[in-house]
């Protein structure tokens, strides 16, 4: 693995926005996309991403210090903060296992399609990242690589399965036929959003409300358009923290560009990624004779649909409070407050863009989320002292991936350190892959109807 690990570790050092326009390029070639066609689609995945980048940045360089203030203000008392996924990205990769990781998950997916276990096929290979820490962390923790790469396996697995079941909305809802999203928080919690679907469709009065900015737009007008959500929520946010007027107007502004840039930079991702993804399905239609196939892509073409990031903007000020009532929580949310949306854009299109259960499914995500993230302190910690990327703190904690359910039922298990804890989760989320994939046959057929 010398030669090949230096290679793949370079790789990755170039981080999303170079690596997966260099990968979309030359899978594209490999495949058969002209060379001018293909080089084309790279470069308008790097500017997505590029301009992806600028938005999370700025979310994290605004809204992160706003919400800090805002939980001094209300005097909170949460002494380990969320590095989020552009921090544990990095300490993930740099993981012995993450050399490894990467073709073993390549690998993963080319037996379950042979087999016909999967129809889903990823292409976002620095997703792949969220696999490797399950591995990474049960590594860590145990210091039996076999058991790390036992996690990447599970991990991935059982994502390309996801990828299978989520299909059906993103056709129906987000209008992505052929994609799909198989990795990523969200991924994991949206069965929380099918279950409490299942659970509203059965409350005579309760199931009928449905406000969406659709909806919200016919009632109070230019109040519900995204643009001017944007610079509601974000004034708000910059209230609640104490800023003065100016301070305040001037992060809904930049809030309000949010909500209108998303949508448009998502949408060159969107248009560099399909002339591969078109490709790829002529080609394994004509050698398998199966007509449907998914293109596993990047969560972050959620990130288009107004719903999804004015769910995240919501939930920027709603997850700091339910971070405060989570029992024995001792994360402050940071790192992944420009991000929310990523954890809540499945479960959008679970409610059909209905923002009222989103509101509800999306709470319960959060508080899941963070419970699961504060138990798994002592690993994330583990993990970075291992690669030495503690940058001083005493303590490491992030939302995305550091509180998915599988990495905490797969670690519990290796290490039996709380077998109580493992069969509450275990339960309650093998209950909700059970509405999860009622819901998803579900969706197939509705689509089929219309």
């Amino acid at each position: 693995m010398g030669f090949i690990g230096d290679v793949i570790n370079y790789i990755i050092d170039m981080g999303a926005s170079a690596m997966l326009p260099l990968v979309i390029a030359i899978l594209s070639i490999i495949v058969g996309v002209k060379i001018g066609k293909a080089v084309r689609a790279g470069l308008m995945v790097g500017v997505g991403f590029v301009g992806l980048g600028l938005i999370v940045d700025m979310m994290n360089q605004n809204l992160g210090p706003a919400a800090q203030q805002m939980s001094k203000n209300f005097g909170l008392s949460l002494n380990v903060v969320d590095l989020g996924w552009p921090g544990m990205s990095p300490i993930t990769w740099a993981s012995s296992i993450a050399t490894v990781a990467i073709p073993v998950a390549i690998a993963v997916n080319v037996i379950m399609l042979v087999l016909k276990l999967t129809k889903t096929v990823n292409i976002d290979i620095w997703n792949i990242w969220h696999m490797t820490f399950t591995g990474a962390i049960a590594y860590a923790v145990t210091g039996n690589f076999a058991i790390g790469i036992g996690g990447v396996i599970v991990h991935a697995a059982v994502s390309y399965k996801f990828g299978d079941l989520y299909a059906p909305l993103m056709e129906d809802y987000f209008e992505l036929d052929g994609l799909t999203v198989p990795h990523g928080t969200g991924t994991w919690l949206a069965p929380f959003a099918f279950t409490i679907d299942a659970i509203i469709e059965k409350i005579p009065g309760v199931k009928k409300i449905n406000f969406s900015i659709d909806n919200l737009q016919e009632r109070v007008g230019v109040l519900a358009e995204p643009i001017v959500i944007g610079g509601i929520l974000g004034g708000a946010v910059g209230f609640l923290a104490g800023y003065d007027f100016a301070g305040a107007f001037q992060l809904g502004i930049k809030m309000s560009a949010v909500m209108v840039l998303m949508p448009k930079i998502t949408k060159c991702i969107m248009e560099g990624l399909m002339p591969l993804s078109e490709r790829m399905k002529e080609i394994l239609t004509k050698r398998s004779g199966e007509s449907e196939f998914y293109i596993g892509l990047d969560p972050a073409i959620l990130l288009g649909d107004s719903e999804v990031v004015t769910s995240g903007l919501i939930f920027i000020p709603l997850t700091v409070l339910i971070a405060v009532i989570v029992p024995g929580n001792e994360i402050l949310p940071f790192g992944d407050l420009a991000t929310i949306g990523f954890f809540l854009g499945i479960a959008v299109a679970v409610h059909k863009g209905n923002l009222f259960r989103t509101l509800i499914s999306g709470s319960v995500i959060m508080f899941v989320t963070i419970w699961i993230a504060s138990q798994a302190i002592p690993w994330t910690t583990a993990l970075a002292q291992s690669v030495n990327l503690t940058n001083g703190a005493s303590q490491v904690a992030a939302l995305d991936q550091g509180g998915c359910p599988i990495t905490y039922l797969y670690t519990q298990l290796v290490t039996q350190q709380n077998m109580a804890g493992f069969a509450v989760i275990g339960i309650v989320y093998a209950i909700c892959l059970i509405f999860t994939v009622r819901g998803s046959k579900q969706r197939a057929a509705e689509l089929k109807e219309n």
